[in-house]
């Protein structure tokens, strides 16, 4: 065995092997259909190897340097699939359809030609070339720009030029007059030895970018409340503590608080159903109302929170006024109609850098308790710290 069928056995092994690892990968991933195109298309590239060993053995040159061309080139459009249901980028059919058509038609007019001249190198590449750049093209397309996604974007270009420095190199080695002799060519040593390190390169990054997807969508599950679908109190004090890093922070921000009033007697007199739907229909209102950068997040039970970034006291206290009016009239499945419940709520103002987020949390808490003091349906703001004495300061100093 010399080293290119060497280097073809090596591939169509490596080839396998990621076929199994998509489809095992694929049962996790938020979009299966994408890693079982992948599993599929590197088991189709693995019978490319297979043709061309077949070419060195067998009598039938024509069918198995076709097939060769077909299965690679098959797979490198069923990846560019898979692509379009991981990206959400989705392909034509009739665009797959067309360049595959025109591509094997292209091959079979090629066969006859010379080897090692610039019409049939040309021919012979070019669609490999088209199948790369309509990939990488897709993730551009996609706007996603996560270091495992501008990695394969360099890699499938990279590979593209790959195909385009074979035209040179084909003409300028000569690599074999027939498909036979180009399996015992210097040139197909070194072609098929960059082919096996792109193919184990382009498998390990598609691998990565399914599997950032993956650990993306189990850190967000665990910041999601799953019965109010809004964060947790982890999700919320993640991303807050993400704004309040920033380094031009639009101080104030504003916390408002939101404890159901009564909850407990709602479920011991209509059932934990009935509670759970008033929950939900706390948390999609909260959703609805709260303006697009504010963070919703339920606490706990029946506490909620929100966060408004660049928004002062006044604003913070309209707009929990806003969500106790509209929470007081809604009705509830599985309460009766006439039923009506209410909530109460506390604000605070985070005025500068200084005010840690749980300062502002605890004092929004007080302001809620007050409320619930005061006969609940109510909107406390914060009490402001008490100013100290110059005596005092100087005391403390």
């Amino acid at each position: 065995m010399n080293g290119a069928l060497f280097l073809l056995t090596v591939n169509f092994l490596i080839a396998q092997l990621f076929c199994a690892f998509f489809l095992v990968i694929a049962r996790r991933s938020r979009v299966p259909a994408a890693g079982r195109w992948f599993a599929a298309a590197f088991a189709v590239a693995s019978f490319s190897a297979i043709f061309e060993v077949a070419i060195r053995y067998a009598d039938y040159d024509r069918f198995a340097s076709f097939g060769a061309f077909s299965s690679l080139l098959g797979a490198l459009l069923m990846i560019r699939v898979g692509l379009g249901r991981l990206y959400a980028v989705p392909s034509s059919v009739m665009t797959m359809t067309a360049i595959l058509g025109a591509s094997l038609t292209l091959n079979l007019l090629i066969y006859d030609l010379p080897r090692g001249t610039l019409y049939h190198s040309l021919g012979y590449q070019l669609p490999f070339i088209v199948a790369e750049l309509i990939s990488a093209a897709a993730i551009y397309r996609s706007g996603r720009r996560e270091t495992a996604d501008i990695t394969l974007i360099a890699l499938l270009l990279f590979t593209a030029l790959h195909f385009v420095s074979k035209i040179y190199f084909a003409i300028i080695f000569v690599g074999g007059r027939t498909a036979e002799t180009y399996l015992s060519s210097t040139y197909a040593l070194v072609s098929q030895s960059l082919g096996a390190v792109l193919v184990v390169s382009t498998g390990l990054t598609l691998l990565a970018v399914i599997v950032v997807e993956i650990m993306d969508d189990a850190k967000a599950s665990s910041e999601i409340d799953p019965l109010s679908g809004l964060f947790n109190r982890r999700g919320f004090n993640d991303r807050v503590n993400q704004i309040l890093a920033r380094p031009i922070a639009a101080y104030p921000h504003c916390v408002v608080l939101c404890d159901l009033d009564h909850f407990k007697t709602v479920n011991d007199t209509y059932g934990h159903a009935a509670g759970d739907e008033v929950i939900v229909a706390l948390g999609r209102m909260l959703k609805e109302q709260a303006p697009p950068e504010a963070i919703c997040a339920r606490f706990g039970g029946e506490e909620f929170a929100v966060f408004l970034p660049s928004t002062g006291e006044t604003t913070g206290y309209l707009f929990a006024q806003g969500l106790r009016t509209t929470f007081s009239s809604l009705v509830f499945a599985g309460l009766p109609e006439h039923l009506r419940l209410t909530a109460s709520f506390g604000v605070c103002v985070l005025a500068s850098a200084t005010v840690p987020i749980s300062d502002a949390i605890d004092r929004a808490d007080g302001a809620l308790y007050d409320a619930k003091k005061g006969g609940r349906n109510r909107v406390n703001r914060a009490r402001h710290p008490t100013a100290i004495s110059f005596e005092e300061w100087q005391a403390r100093a």
